[in-house]
């Protein structure tokens, strides 16, 4: 799990580069195998006492730097093994009381502690892609999910200096409110570029398709730039 090696992080950082590198090569080994370039890695949400265990063990630690470190470390292993990776679920998941796959959680820390502790594992990271969390933030937008905020995307943007292509986390996820046309239109307005949807429904597929913007020139971009450590 990604706390065992948080935990080694913090204990024996010698041990760690060996045995983490070890793992990354062979999870991309594998990834490349079945043609995948691209692994959901890593989860720099922190591990928070009290809060819902939906993100438990995939957090590499309760502490904000070694989940920064760690963040840092994993990118830096997977590029250089040619794949991708996509930070979530930005900007903090942790302190959702709530499994945000049921139930809309509400976070009520305020922007300072926020910007403090849990955005700061986000921040400056080399990630390619990003994945968003629906989670609010009572204290930035009373109303709406990161996902659906263009409040909180800004802030992902300007302050966190996250640049690169993101993604929203799924939007059958019963934390967005909304039909699946809704929740599609609004996921572009907030400022994501690509939404993502998982549950296997076709039909809802459809409606995403066609209320999804065509690519843009961003993208492309962005896309060109990530294709090079693919090389």
């Amino acid at each position: 799990t990604s706390e065992y090696f948080g935990n080694l992080f913090e204990k024996d950082k010698k041990k760690l580069n060996i045995i983490y590198k070890l793992f990354v090569d062979k999870t991309s080994h594998l990834l490349k195998l079945i043609g995948v370039n691209v692994n959901t890695v890593p989860v720099l949400d922190l591990r928070i006492k009290g809060a819902s265990n939906i993100i438990g063990d995939r957090s590499f630690s309760k502490n904000k730097n070694t989940v920064s470190k760690m963040g840092d470390i994993c990118i830096k292993l997977f590029h250089e093994n040619s794949i991708g990776t996509i930070i979530k679920h930005i900007p903090g998941h942790g302190l959702a009381k709530v499994d945000s796959h049921n139930f809309t959680p509400i976070v009520n820390k305020s922007f300072k502690y926020l910007n403090k502790n849990d955005f700061y594992t986000f921040r400056n990271k080399k990630s390619y892609f990003a994945m968003t969390g629906h989670v609010v933030y009572k204290n930035i937008d009373k109303l709406n999910t990161a996902t659906h905020s263009k409040k909180v995307i800004k802030h992902i943007r300007n302050k966190i200096k996250f640049k690169n292509i993101l993604i929203s986390d799924d939007l059958s996820m019963k934390s967005l409110k909304g039909d699946i046309k809704t929740k599609t239109i609004k996921t572009f307005e907030s400022g994501c570029n690509i939404a993502l949807h998982c549950n296997g429904n076709l039909r809802e597929m459809n409606i995403m398709a066609n209320n999804s913007p065509l690519i843009s020139n961003f993208i492309i971009k962005k896309t060109s730039q990530f294709y090079k450590i693919l090389s």
